[in-house]
């Protein structure tokens, strides 16, 4: 099976582990990780078939969705590609990227880091379908998902999270804004990933002022 075929036959998989996924984390999402991931690729020296993997299966067991149970996800994606019989250091690397690639882990100071081209890539495509209007409609998706408040003044954002706190978290959705989406523009990895993210970062501050004179009733 040549590199086209096994995405291909990826893509096939992830489809249909993920009918009737929760919208901000279904198969479309996963389709626009997967496009910025290539768009990003040009422009580095990367493993184009570890990180269109990596892409591709990055939320195949998302762990919210799973008790917060880290090891379904990597290990499910393990074992799709041992079947296809790709060999092991692409799994491993694909493996690892799964693994690493979540902002909740940064949030982690004890975790050992892990470093490659390929996950900074995968990392910032992922990263950059969080921000921006695909990422605001995600974030309200997900706060209604869960049925969580849209906004509560009285709630203020905490913006010194442990990792554990940042899973166990309820607050409303714009919270969220300032606990990760306002952070992730100096978090990007590549050069095309933060030009990218600097309008979409523009974006959500447009829609957070706008945000807050409509509640204040100022227009």
């Amino acid at each position: 099976m040549n590199d086209s075929e096994l995405v291909e036959e990826t893509i096939v998989f992830v489809k249909k582990t993920l009918r009737g996924a929760e919208g901000g984390h279904d198969w479309f999402h996963i389709q626009r990780v997967f496009n910025n991931t290539l768009l990003l690729a040009k422009d580095e020296k990367v493993n184009v078939l570890v990180v269109s993997l990596a892409a591709l299966l990055h939320d195949i067991a998302d762990p919210k969705f799973y008790d917060g149970d880290e090891s379904i996800g990597p290990q499910l994606a393990k074992d799709f590609l041992s079947s296809l019989n790709v060999d092991n250091k692409t799994i491993s690397h694909v493996v690892e990227i799964i693994k690493n690639m979540s902002f909740k882990n940064s949030l982690d100071k004890k975790r050992k880091p892990f470093y490659t081209k390929e996950l900074q890539v995968v990392q910032d495509a992922d990263r950059l379908d969080a921000i921006g209007a695909i990422g605001i409609a995600r974030a309200f998706n997900y706060g209604g998902f869960k049925n969580r408040e849209l906004y509560n003044p009285a709630i203020a954002p905490n913006l010194n999270m442990t990792k554990e706190e940042y899973k166990k978290s309820s607050a409303p959705t714009i919270n969220h804004f300032y606990e990760k989406l306002l952070l992730l523009k100096d978090k990007m990895n590549t050069n095309t990933g933060k030009k990218i993210a600097e309008k979409r970062h523009q974006f959500m501050l447009d829609y957070l002022e706008q945000f807050y004179q409509e509640w204040n009733g100022q227009l």
